[in-house]
């Protein structure tokens, strides 16, 4: 059994087998013996800003919003949104610290916050999650579906999509194009 891999970035592997994953970051944000839960980070939804959605939902703009892309999380419960921000903004009961430097919530308070002038100082919006039963993850890992590596604010909070799943493996030392989806023996 792994250990928590709860505030680790899991980077998909080439050929991870389903192509919703494909060249995907995922923030665990809790990982426990039944199950494993996260969002995936560089997975823009097609024509959906954050502005768009929290004007659909009735949620007055207090600011003028940056057309942040609303991110798809996952394949499960696309019809709830989560919010992973940095440690400065908490709603007793309803936020999870994953780190020091990340947290989630899924409750209107965190959009109300957003749209105000204190908003946390950064935040990514996701509609959908990723979920594992378990020890389904561990299996993944095992067979060498994703790499687990240390994340960077960056790379969660970053509006650069397209780059993320290169850079998160620039981080580490691997160069993306020489990376094979066998794994060695040794």
């Amino acid at each position: 059994m792994l250990s928590d891999l709860t505030g680790k970035l899991l980077i998909a592997m080439p050929g991870i087998g389903d192509s919703r994953f494909s060249r995907s970051l995922v923030l665990i944000c809790a990982h426990e013996p039944e199950y494993a839960m996260g969002i995936v980070l560089n997975k823009p939804m097609d024509d959906l800003t954050l502005p768009q959605l929290l004007s659909q939902l009735g949620i007055e703009q207090d600011i003028k919003l940056p057309d942040d892309a609303v991110l798809s999380g996952g394949p499960v419960g696309t019809d709830r949104g989560f919010v992973v921000h940095t440690g400065d903004f908490h709603c007793e009961g309803a936020t999870l610290d994953i780190s020091h430097d990340f947290c989630l919530t899924a409750t209107r308070d965190v959009l109300v916050a957003i749209a105000s002038d204190e908003p946390p100082r950064e935040s990514i919006m996701a509609l959908g999650y990723s979920g594992w039963g378990a020890g389904q993850l561990e299996n993944e890992i095992a067979e060498n579906s994703w790499i687990i590596s240390d994340p960077v604010p960056d790379l969660v909070y970053g509006d650069r999509h397209d780059a993320k799943w290169t850079k998160a493996l620039e981080l580490i030392g691997i160069d993306a194009a020489r990376l094979h989806s066998a794994g060695g023996t040794a």
